[in-house]
Order: C-alpha cells, then structure tokens, then sequence
C-alpha cells in the first residue's frame, strides 16, 4: 500500500486513519497548494511530519515553521494552530 493511494485530488484538506490503538493513533494527511487546514486545537500533544511538498505551520503563540520532507514539528495540546500548503502536500500525523 502507498500513502498516496489514499488521497484523491478533489478536496482540498483530505484525511485518512492508517492506525489506531487505545494509545494512539497515525493519521495521513493531504493538503492541495494554496489551501489551508484551518485552526483547531489538539487536545492531546501530537507529532506532525512532512513526507512531500511545502506547508507552512503556525500557531497563536507566534510559531511560523516551514516544513518540507522530512521536517517535523511536535504540536502543543491546548494551543491553537493551523498549516498553510505551498506545494500539493503529504503529511503524517501521529497522537
């Protein structure tokens, strides 16, 4: 199976759960270029990796990082934050 695969190219934020535990779970991401995957707030601490593309990670702390493949960032509970895709972009995203 290909990350890839699980995404199609006509939304513009796509998800899809690759596994899940009662002590967390992996989420793989798309965000097309240009689009945004808007605020929100993560109620536990998350890791965010990038696998291909550009986007541009913030948060209301004043945090601007961009990612490219093989970047991360570890995202803090409580603190809302959003991505910004400069690039068709494939992200992994582990709880």
């Amino acid at each position: 199976m290909n990350i890839k695969d699980l995404h199609q190219d006509t939304k513009a934020v796509s998800t899809a759960a690759l596994f899940k535990s009662p002590e967390g779970s992996a989420v793989s991401m798309q965000i097309l270029a240009g689009e945004q995957l808007k605020e929100h707030v993560s109620k536990v601490p998350a890791l965010l990796l990038c696998l291909t593309g550009e986007v541009v990670f913030e948060n209301e702390e004043g945090v601007k990082l961009p990612l490219t493949a093989g970047d991360y960032v570890n995202i803090e509970p409580q603190v809302k934050h959003w991505i910004n895709a400069k690039d068709k972009s494939s992200l992994l995203l582990i709880k």
